[in-house]
């Protein structure tokens, strides 16, 4: 019976509390609208670091579990002001192409990719775009990168190594250039030098790949690393590898393998640091994980101030609800209730004002999480984690801030509440 008391009390709570926003419209907006947008910034950036993990994974398993990158500078963050000695990584000297041919020799590697970003105008008669990136890898992108090629074909190594003015293009850039019409054969400029498109590739949208242009929805090319390197103004000290050790090879043996293999070319006498960077997926991992992990803190923050703004609201709301009802609580007192009958109920009208704010926000989060998914390639999603942390929070906003009030309600003298006017 105990428990059947305290359920019709609570719901009793429920309804005083809706009959107080009608009351109070304003300080109960105020309360609101504060919890709400403190858990809306919760829930939209919680859905937008969900997708986004999502899709940094997905992009990371394309490359396989086991490959990693050979750069000449480190990519983590750090407090590089363009100086050298803030910026000690800018003296590495680059990577190579004997360096290169040298890890793909290695029994340990499987395929090593040889990679430069560049970019360029492109033009197809009159049609003509401006700046578009391009990709000059070797032919074991195939390897490393998944993607499907249709129609055409890829490029072949003699291709490659001759530096043939071939390339292949993306979806966008397909129908920015031709339209509807069939690429194959037809030549295009690549800053202003001639390519004959063999290819349309396709890749699958993703987080890493729309942030440096490489998705399906930004134009771009696809051309043999020799061709940039002789026919185009590429940045060569950008030269990086992407490298994929030999079935059953771990990833440590084929990174021990490629270390000695650079140290011995570069003639680093032990003790000397490496003058380069091997980044595995738990590395890229770890920076994804630094940066977002210090977005997701100031929108904590941020959250924090909202719900401060609320609980202030709670507080105010209660006092009023307290003042006005005295006479009501002098009479429950009279007939039985106790302390701790009142102080339960006023602390679940308290809670039950901050949980329609966390609603409402949850709501616009849901929204905007399904704008994002729709509207962009990051797989946003209300991850049921976010859901229940911003219902406890907010509960728990009420029930803090409402503990005063509350408190102060369950304090009063019965007489004395009786003769309040």
């Amino acid at each position: 019976m105990r428990i059947v008391d305290r359920v019709l009390m609570a719901l009793e709570g429920v309804f005083i509390a809706f009959d107080a926003i009608r009351s109070n419209k304003v300080r109960a907006a105020l309360t609101i609208s504060g919890v709400a947008v403190g858990v809306f910034v919760v829930v939209a950036m919680g859905a937008a670091v969900h997708g986004i993990t999502k899709s940094f994974k997905s992009d990371m398993d394309e490359f396989g579990a086991t490959t990693f990158q050979l750069r000449r500078r480190n990519p983590g963050m750090n407090n590089c002001d363009g100086s050298d000695d803030s910026c000690p990584d800018r003296k590495n000297p680059p990577i190579t192409m004997d360096e290169w041919r040298a890890i793909q020799r290695l029994p340990e590697v499987k395929a090593a990719m040889g990679w430069l970003f560049g970019s360029a105008d492109i033009a197809y008669r009159d049609r003509y775009l401006k700046g578009v990136n391009y990709d000059a890898q070797s032919t074991e992108w195939t390897q490393t990168d998944i993607a499907d090629v249709s129609p055409g074909r890829s490029f072949t190594e003699s291709e490659h190594d001759a530096a043939a003015q071939v390339a292949l293009v993306n979806d966008s850039l397909q129908v920015q250039l031709f339209g509807d019409s069939d690429p194959i054969g037809k030549e295009i400029t690549i800053g202003g030098k001639p390519f004959t498109v063999i290819g349309v590739f396709h890749t699958k949208a993703g987080f890493l790949k729309s942030m440096d242009g490489r998705g399906p929805d930004k134009p771009r090319a696809l051309i043999p690393m020799m061709s940039a390197y002789r026919h185009l103004d590429v940045w060569r000290r950008g030269f990086m590898a992407m490298i994929k050790p030999r079935d059953g090879v771990s990833q440590d043996d084929a990174m021990d393998a490629v270390t000695a293999t650079l140290r011995s070319k570069r003639g680093l006498k032990p003790g000397v640091p490496n003058n380069f960077y091997l980044v595995g997926q738990d590395r890229m991992m770890d920076l994804f994980n630094q940066l977002f992990g210090a977005i997701f803190l100031v929108g904590i923050t941020l959250s924090g101030v909202g719900l401060l703004v609320g609980g202030v609201g709670v507080v105010a709301i209660m006092m009023i609800s307290v003042t006005e009802r005295t006479r009501e609580i002098g009479v429950r007192k009279a007939l039985g209730a106790t302390a701790g009958v009142i102080l339960w109920q006023f602390l679940v009208e308290a809670a039950t004002l901050t949980c329609i704010g966390a609603a409402i926000g949850l709501a616009l989060g849901a929204i905007i999480a399904a704008v994002v998914n729709a509207k962009t390639s990051i797989p946003a999603s209300v991850p049921f984690s976010a859901v229940v942390t911003s219902l406890v929070a907010a509960a728990l906003t009420g029930v803090v801030f409402g503990l005063a009030p509350a408190a102060r309600a369950a304090r009063l003298d019965p007489i004395e509440a009786l003769r309040h006017e």
